[in-house]
């Protein structure tokens, strides 16, 4: 056994490698943060700035945001689940977990793409005013990650399919983990900055 190896790890624990991956990874996270940071600065700046066109309370779809914000909550807990299984060494609850949280993403993802046809329809581009300009790139950036996230978590079910459970596979599935979370926090601050404070201002 190498002796860079402690079984008492998890598995995406187990090699040096491993965890400077996870490591350089968090602090990729660290940036993430500062983008969304500055998009939600944008959007404080000028989320009150309509020109003239229509306001949140006018545009936004309190029905429709709740059951978007429900799906992807609940596929955070889908993929924490998928973590668990992993640490059990249960590859196919893993992919089960795994597969049932990309379904959930793919939910939002329609709902969201339905929302933005909406207001489209509506008259509502980011041409409009500034307060809609910043709204659409806050959350289309976000859309942009979760639809990216669907992509990358979709290699990495194929890669445990073919390869099954090890320390790469263990480790990269624990890393969108990692970034799927993170998309579900930044959707929490979008649901309550942008949604909720609109709907009551």
């Amino acid at each position: 056994m190498s002796a860079n190896v402690n079984t008492a790890l998890p598995l995406e624990y187990q090699s040096e490698q491993n965890r400077m991956n996870i490591l350089g990874f968090w602090i990729f996270l660290g940036a993430e943060i500062v983008l969304f940071a500055t998009l939600f600065s944008v959007y404080g700046v000028l989320g009150e700035r309509y020109a003239g066109g229509p306001t949140p309370k006018d545009i936004m779809m309190v029905k429709e945001v709740m059951i978007q914000t429900f799906l992807l909550l609940i596929s955070s807990f889908t993929c924490g689940v998928a973590i668990f299984e992993m640490r059990r060494n249960n590859l196919k609850g893993l992919l089960i977990w795994l597969i049932l949280t990309l379904l959930l993403g793919a939910g939002f993802l329609y709902m969201e793409v339905n929302e933005f046809m909406h207001y489209v329809h509506e008259g509502a581009t980011m041409q409009t005013s500034a307060f809609l300009s910043s709204f659409f790139v806050l959350l289309g950036t976000h859309g942009l990650h979760v639809a990216m996230g669907i992509g990358w978590a979709t290699l990495i079910i194929i890669q445990l399919l073919r390869r099954g459970l090890t320390p790469v596979t263990a480790r990269k599935t624990f890393i969108i983990g990692l970034y799927w979370h993170f998309l579900d926090v930044v959707w929490i601050f979008i649901f309550t900055f942008v949604y909720l404070k609109g709907m009551v201002g």
